[in-house]
């Protein structure tokens, strides 16, 4: 249930009517918009009377949400949601590229590309320490020293690091050295681990399961939400279908109907949604035009000698091109790509 609040409503009135709700079991969310002022009502609100709260004075209506996700519904928080990633924001009219290596091979590896991605336009530095494989005999990643090496090129280059989490058993160390958490397609479901992360305070990256329906995700979101952590950013990185030509399906209509449903920033990965280096440029670009709030990609500075994902990956070279025509989408779609120095 939400509250659409007058404009004339005090802040008295606000807390008064928050504190009854409390005492009757109902947790509130107070979101003040550019045009209103909306308190989400959370939990069960069967007992309350619809008809008592219409006609206190400062409420201008009463609705109620069949949706099951509350806190990540455009009904509960009408405006974009934009979070600030060291100075880098996304969402609303904010567009930022994540852009790395699959995996972080070595420090000198991952300190140039860096240095190349950051050169070009990217805002965040993406690389994986812990890999989750189909077969357990491929490159599973350099695990905690990935991590490591990760935080020596953020700091050598000032780009945050954005990197996949496993396990619950990780999150301290992720805590102190990771600035954004990305939860994986197949974690999207792995309820335990995104109530761990709503109990932290940073940025979570989720990405959609090869196999989920949008609601699922946004179900997923709202497992983070719920324990307090609003900093979630979906991510489309294509879904299975029948069609194997490409690794997965990308799914660009998802991009509209996430942001008819939620106000939670939305990212596309090119790279693992089609699996060939060659689609990523047009995956991106359609997805900048679509309204996409960010893109995440995987660059190399030698992808047929990757350890992971070679074939996906763009050279540094290809990144910077493909930035340039971004931007130009951008324009068009009113989104600014800014990036501090």
């Amino acid at each position: 249930m939400i509250l659409v609040l007058k404009e004339s409503a005090s802040k008295a009135q606000i807390d008064n009517l928050i504190a009854w709700l409390k005492g009757m079991g109902v947790e509130t969310h107070l979101s003040r918009g550019t045009y209103q002022t909306i308190l989400g009502l959370i939990g069960d609100t069967s007992e309350l009377d619809e008809d008592m709260l219409s006609s206190l004075d400062f409420v201008e209506t009463v609705k109620r949400i069949r949706e099951p996700f509350k806190n990540a519904n455009r009904k509960f928080h009408p405006d974009d949601t934009v979070i600030d990633i060291a100075g880098r924001k996304i969402g609303g009219d904010n567009f930022q590229i994540i852009a790395g290596p699959c995996s972080v091979e070595s420090e000198e590896q991952i300190t140039h590309i860096a240095a190349e991605v950051k050169k070009a336009g990217a805002g965040l530095l993406r690389g994986g320490a812990f890999k989750p494989r189909t077969s357990p005999y491929a490159f599973q990643g350099l695990r905690d020293d990935g991590i490591k090496l990760l935080k020596q090129a953020s700091l050598a280059t000032g780009l945050p690091i954005v990197t996949e989490i496993m396990d619950t058993d990780h999150i301290p160390m992720f805590d102190e050295y990771v600035d954004v958490i990305q939860v994986g397609a197949r974690n999207m479901q792995n309820f335990e681990l995104l109530k761990e992360l709503g109990k932290l305070r940073k940025p979570i990256l989720l990405k959609r399961g090869l196999a989920n329906t949008i609601q699922e995700l946004l179900m997923s979101a709202e497992y983070i939400m719920a324990g307090g952590n609003e900093q979630v950013i979906l991510c489309e990185r294509g879904i299975r279908t029948f069609e194997t030509y490409t690794r997965n399906t990308l799914d660009l209509s998802a991009i509209p109907v996430i942001k008819e449903l939620s106000h939670l920033p939305v990212v596309i990965d090119p790279s693992h949604s089609t699996g060939h280096s060659r689609f990523v440029r047009s995956m991106s670009l359609a997805a900048a035009a679509a309204g996409a709030d960010g893109l995440i990609i995987e660059v190399h500075n030698d992808p047929q000698h990757a350890l992971c994902d070679g074939p996906q990956s763009i050279t540094p070279e290809a990144f910077a091109e493909l930035v340039k025509d971004i931007r130009g989408i951008l324009d068009v779609v009113g989104k600014k790509l800014e990036v501090p120095a």
